[in-house]
């Protein structure tokens, strides 16, 4: 398997699916079965939220609190390690509704024994100031090559944070927001530390259309969520099961050729069907 910043960097591929939290449409989100979820349908990235135990252990959950995903109101964190394995995941997204499963809540360890070699990682610090040790971790289970960190960089100050850190062989991507008036400040922010990807927001698809070749020419390519969330403005899944030529096409002839959506198998189909 090619390393991630090689196969981000190839201009010829197809656009890759990113499976958010893992395909949890049949496992619990961040669950290993979700990781396994996502090579089986054929995403190319999975997306995990990585926090840490009591006791100092990565593990992965998104929430603050165990209440959506486990029935429990207590900050995960608060949690040791071996308590936190011991604790159930309720299927897909969790809720009430949900029913628990036999997953249990998995350290980054184990994920990175899955992906390793056969998929790659967007790892999601739900504290930042956890790079060092998140990238530590991927160096000493062999899996640096197969994983990405990420956080915002819109300010010297991000920026200074960012080259701060201690990620060696580790990709960094950035997440910047780009509208008409600071695109080319924002681009020549993000020259000094060549990202080989950003996660973008946009104030118009329009500005990043109009500037596909400038992304192009420095060789960053561009990541979308179309996760059903107001962050994402008009771009999310459910109107692209309806219309995928409209929110999955639309932003894949903008330049866009990431994409993390919660409906990975329906993306999967799609972009097959484009290419046919």
């Amino acid at each position: 398997m090619t390393h991630y910043v090689d196969y981000i960097a190839d201009q010829k591929r197809a656009p890759a699916i990113v499976a958010h939290r893992g395909a949890w449409h049949g496992a619990p989100e961040n669950s290993l079965a979700a990781i396994e979820r996502a090579i089986a349908v054929g995403a190319d990235i999975v997306e995990l939220d990585i926090r840490k135990s009591a006791d100092g252990e990565l593990f992965i959950m998104h929430d603050d609190t165990l209440l959506r995903m486990a029935g429990i109101d207590r900050d995960a964190e608060t949690f040791t390690m071996a308590e936190l394995r011991a604790i159930s995941l309720r299927e897909d997204d969790g809720g009430e509704h949900r029913t628990t499963t036999d997953q249990r809540i998995p350290t980054l360890k184990q994920a990175f024994e899955i992906i390793r070699g056969r998929i790659f990682a967007d790892l999601d610090l739900k504290d930042r100031g956890l790079f060092s040790q998140v990238a530590a971790c991927a160096r000493d289970m062999n899996a640096a090559s197969y994983v990405d960190l990420k956080t915002n960089v819109m300010t010297r100050e991000e920026l200074d944070w960012v080259r701060a850190q201690h990620i060696n062989g580790v990709a960094f991507m950035a997440m910047s927001k780009f509208t008409a008036e600071t695109i080319y400040q924002t681009m020549a922010l993000l020259s000094e530390i060549k990202p080989f990807m950003c996660e973008i927001r946009f104030d118009s698809l329009q500005t990043i259309k109009a500037n596909r070749q400038m992304f192009r020419d420095v060789n960053m390519a561009l990541w979308t969520n179309t996760l059903n969330m107001e962050a994402s403005g008009e771009w999310v899944d459910k109107a692209a099961l309806v219309d995928p030529d409209r929110i999955w096409g639309s932003l894949i002839d903008a330049g866009v050729s990431v994409f993390q959506t919660d409906e990975p198998e329906a993306l999967k189909t799609y972009l097959e069907g484009r290419r046919t």
